[in-house]
């Protein structure tokens, strides 16, 4: 059953849209709603993980600086990617709602990729700062600053969201006559914008300046600082200091790895060979959630602040939740004695006026 397709013209050209897309999934892999099942684990995790990250950072005012700036814009992004993505996903196959609207799934297609882009990113600023604190170590606090870091991710949402609003805007120039089956497991751009059965020579040509600044920007940006990096070290004589300088970029460098390698290795492997739908399906999902899932454990593992700050805010609700129950207890008991010496004054009569507890004066009752 193919759905029904409605026509817009614009300057006496027809555009033929569907009202809905086929989202097709995998195909003849047996049990699959095992790994749905392990991605509904996954979107837990990476939730809890990252709202404790955002948490902690919020809460704790010594965390409030540039570099923690930074690492709670790549968890916001984390969170918001996978919430995109995830429960859609889940929807789309365990409730086997496979068909999309149409302006559904380009938004659907908009925030995957948006936040993705976000992600790419941050893990530059994330260089950037990096970079400065191991070369420029003097001047590391006039230059990393909070207006400056908020500046530069304010600039990436702004710049990646007007680029994928108008890359994601070209697919409503097209035309969709043909097959409206889309071997994804989302509204992946690629495989949607390839169903058209007009031009489609400007949309690849954003593919490929979306792929540049997305894919191949940031690793070559994050290469030239670490490439500075290793330059500083190397003029360090103490073995210690290069290794103490070498920890905190660690972490970084972790992040960085997870998350580019499996994309450009995906993206790389469709490009020069034939590769198997079902396993694009699997790398591509895997590159998408994975990452945001380990990124919060990275941090709070990897980064004694964190950890610290963890402790101290469960050491902090701990005293404070101990205060309160002392004092409920001192509280019940103030008012176990006004109850007991009002009934103690007054053998013949109990007298509500003098409880503390009656929120409201009773009459007195005589005991016959």
């Amino acid at each position: 059953m193919v759905p029904g397709r409605k026509s817009a013209t614009i300057s006496n050209v027809t555009f033929v849209r569907p009202a809905k897309f086929y989202i097709n999934g995998f195909s003849n892999i047996p049990h699959v709603t095992y790994f749905y099942i392990f991605l509904c684990f996954v979107y837990i995790m990476t939730v809890v993980g990252n709202v404790l990250l955002l948490s902690v950072i919020f809460l704790v005012k010594t965390l409030h600086t540039p570099k923690y700036m930074i690492v709670f814009n790549l968890a916001l992004t984390d969170l918001c990617g996978s919430t995109a993505l995830i429960p859609k996903v889940l929807d789309t196959f365990l409730s086997d709602n496979r068909y999309i609207v149409y302006e559904a799934c380009l938004s659907y297609m908009f925030f995957v990729w948006f936040f993705g882009g976000v992600q790419s990113w941050t893990l530059v600023t994330m260089a950037y700062d990096r970079f400065i604190a191991i070369c420029f170590p003097l001047r590391y606090h006039s230059i990393v600053t909070k207006p400056a870091i908020a500046a530069m991710l304010l600039f990436s949402w702004v710049v990646l969201l007007s680029l994928f609003a108008f890359s994601i805007g070209l697919l409503d120039r097209l035309s969709f006559c043909g097959s409206l089956v889309i071997q994804s497991f989302f509204c992946d751009h690629g495989p949607t914008y390839r169903l058209a059965c007009n031009d489609t020579s400007l949309n690849y040509t954003m593919v490929i300046v979306v792929f540049t600044i997305i894919m191949c920007f940031p690793p070559l940006l994050i290469a030239l600082t670490y490439v500075c990096i290793a330059i500083a070290l190397s003029r360090i004589a103490s073995h210690k200091e290069r290794v103490k300088a070498l920890k905190t970029c660690t972490s970084h460098l972790i992040l960085v790895a997870i998350f580019f390698l499996p994309l450009l290795g995906t993206n790389i492997a469709a490009l020069t060979s034939s590769l198997h739908p079902n396993a694009r399906i699997i790398n591509s999902t895997l590159t998408h959630t994975i990452p945001a899932l380990l990124n919060p454990i990275i941090y709070s593992l990897k980064t004694e602040e964190v950890l610290n700050s963890i402790r101290k805010l469960y050491k902090n609700n701990r005293m404070t939740l101990t205060r309160q129950v002392q004092h409920i207890k001192i509280t019940l008991q103030g008012h176990s004695d006004t109850h007991f010496f009002s009934i103690m004054r007054s053998p013949r009569t109990v007298t509500f006026k003098n409880c503390v507890l009656c929120k409201t004066k009773g009459p007195q009752q005589e005991n016959e």
